[in-house]
This record gives C-alpha cells, sequence and structure tokens, in this order.
C-alpha cells in the first residue's frame, strides 16, 4: 500500500558569519519565514502578488512548493488552504540563541514525492538566505554542506568549497520504512518533540486521546499521497477511525506549549502552540502502526511546514 510514497530526507549544515547568529528558541518560524520569501524572488517569473490565477502556476517550482492547490478537475481537498505543502523544515531541538562565528547549526529537509525533484532550488535558496542573513539583526551565514539521508547512510552532496551538488538518490519508500517493524504491537510510547496541535470536531483539545491523533495522521497521509505521490490510499476510512477508538490512552504527561510568530503576509501574530511530552497507547494497534511510523517522517497536525507536530515512536 505504500509502495508508491517517497520521501527525501537530507541535513543542511550551516555556519554563523563572522558576527555570529542570534535566533529564537524555536527555530522553524525563523527558517520557513526568510526561506519562502527568498525562494519566490528566485523563482517567480511573474512577480504577482496572488499564484491562483497565474498562467505559469502549473510550472511553477513555488507556486507548487509553497502555494500548493489541488490539480485541475479535482474534487478532493478543493478548499485551497486545506493542500498539505510537500516538505517539512526540522530545526534543531536545541533552544540556546546565541552562536559564535564559525559555529556549526544543523537542520533538516523532508521532500515529500515530487517535490524530490527540487532539491536544487533548496539549496541555491538557502545560499541566497545566507548572503540575506537570518534572525536578529539579519546577520550572515554559510551553507557549509548538505547531505543525504538515507535508511542505511548519510552521504554528503553539496559542499560549500566546490559548490556542486552530487546527484545522489537516497529516497526510501514508506514501504522501506514499515519492513522495519515488529509484527505485533500492543503498547507504544509517542515523544512530542515540537508542539503537537490536535483537533476534534474543529475544536483544539488538550487531552491526545489515540482516535484524536490517529485520525489527523491518517487524514494527513492520505492527502500527502493524493496530491504528491499520485496514488490515493486504498483504505477504509471509516472502519479504521471508528476501530481506532478502541486505543486507550493510558499515560500521558503532556502539556501546552504556546509560542507565537509574526506573519508578514497575514499582518498579524499567530499562535503555534501545541502539545509537548510523551503519551502511551495500549490496544491492538498493529493496523494502526504502518501510518503512525510515517507519520513519525512526515510529521503531524497543524504549521508542519515550520517543524511542528514532530515526534518519535517507541514500540514497548
Amino acid at each position: 500500500m505504500f509502495e508508491h510514497f517517497r520521501l527525501a530526507r537530507f541535513r543542511f549544515s550551516i555556519k554563523a558569519g563572522p558576527e555570529g547568529l542570534v535566533l529564537p528558541p524555536y527555530k522553524g518560524a525563523t527558517f520557513r519565514g526568510g526561506f519562502g520569501s527568498v525562494f519566490r524572488r528566485m523563482t517567480c517569473a511573474v512577480h504577482r502578488q496572488d499564484c491562483q490565477d497565474c498562467t505559469l502556476r502549473e510550472e511553477c517550482p513555488y507556486a507548487y512548493i509553497f502555494e500548493t492547490g489541488p490539480p485541475p478537475h479535482t474534487d478532493a481537498l478543493s478548499k485551497y488552504e486545506s493542500i498539505p505543502r510537500p516538505f517539512v523544515l526540522e530545526p534543531p531541538l536545541e533552544t540556546k540563541r546565541d552562536y559564535l562565528p564559525g559555529e556549526m547549526l544543523h537542520f533538516h529537509l523532508i521532500l515529500i514525492g515530487r517535490a524530490g525533484r527540487y532539491l536544487p532550488y533548496f539549496i541555491i535558496v538557502f545560499r541566497e538566505m545566507g548572503e540575506a542573513g537570518l534572525g536578529q539583526g539579519r546577520r550572515p551565514f554559510s551553507l557549509a554542506e548538505v547531505a543525504a539521508c538515507g535508511l542505511e547512510e548519510e552521504v554528503p552532496i553539496y559542499a560549500a568549497e566546490t559548490g556542486v551538488v552530487k546527484n545522489l538518490d537516497l529516497s526510501y519508500s514508506g514501504k522501506q520504512l514499515l519492513e522495519r517493524l515488529p509484527e505485533k504491537a500492543a503498547r507504544i510510547r509517542l515523544a512530542f518533540d515540537t508542539p503537537v496541535q490536535l483537533k476534534d470536531q474543529g475544536k483544539t483539545v488538550s487531552r491526545p486521546d489515540f482516535h484524536i491523533f490517529f485520525r489527523q495522521a491518517l487524514r494527513r497521509i492520505s492527502s500527502l499521497a493524493y496530491f504528491h505521490q499520485g496514488e490515493p490510499l486504498r483504505v477504509d476510512y471509516p472502519a479504521l477511525a471508528e476501530r481506532s477508538r478502541q486505543v486507550a490512552l493510558t499515560e500521558n504527561t503532556t502539556r501546552r506549549h504556546d509560542w507565537e510568530r509574526y506573519s508578514r503576509r497575514q499582518q498579524q501574530r499567530l499562535n503555534m502552540g501545541g502539545l509537548v511530552g510523551t503519551v502511551v497507547y495500549e490496544g491492538a494497534l498493529d493496523e494502526f502502526l504502518p501510518f503512525l511510523v510515517l507519520g513519525e517522517q512526515v510529521h503531524v497536525g497543524k504549521n508542519t511546514v515550520f517543524g511542528l507536530g514532530k515526534y518519535r515512536i517507541y514500540v514497548q
């Protein structure tokens, strides 16, 4: 079922410039905000404010990555805002703010499905971002290295010294990920590393019951499969969702973690909070585990492009 669901993971290493860097404790919004504006400036051919009616939309890298819309003549997820973006930026989890000149900072980029072909754009944009500056005072940095991260190995594919991007494919399928799963699972622990925002019937919830978490993972994975992998998941969604109610939440140490970012586009501050901490689920988990393992890669909940919704799964 997941043989067509492909992921490509890359580690980006940046080096603080001669003035160092001053960044917020959570760096996802800083990376994503600067990245989007530079990407648009470098790839947009017509420089319109609105991508929706642009005649070049179907061929534009920026429109596909950042203004993702539904394919023509499709009824699924027809609302523009509902289409999941085909990438995730995973900032470092460290909360330090001050980086000395020459100090290294690492983060990960996950490209989903067709987005994998756009890696060179991401590399060029982060090089340009280094010149434009980042964080407080817009201090410069350099993109030192990019490495492709497969399931078994990590290989450098770009170095600042040469400026050359090697053509190396270490992407992997959902099927390859699932081949590593144990045959049975009756108890799992999830560690929410970055805020996970969960909703039930349109309302944000403070208790991460399994059926709520699973439905959001299922919705995100099925949407990514449909819009970015070209293969819809063939599963009985209502039956799976109903059976997920039988899995119990037996331990819950999560807490609400609130933080805000300022959106230049919307001209307002936005709450990006969610749950952090750990949960334990117990029950007949076998049929749900594949979706949770994929969710570990692509994150779950809102604002995943900022690195939110990151969790780790431990089968116990």
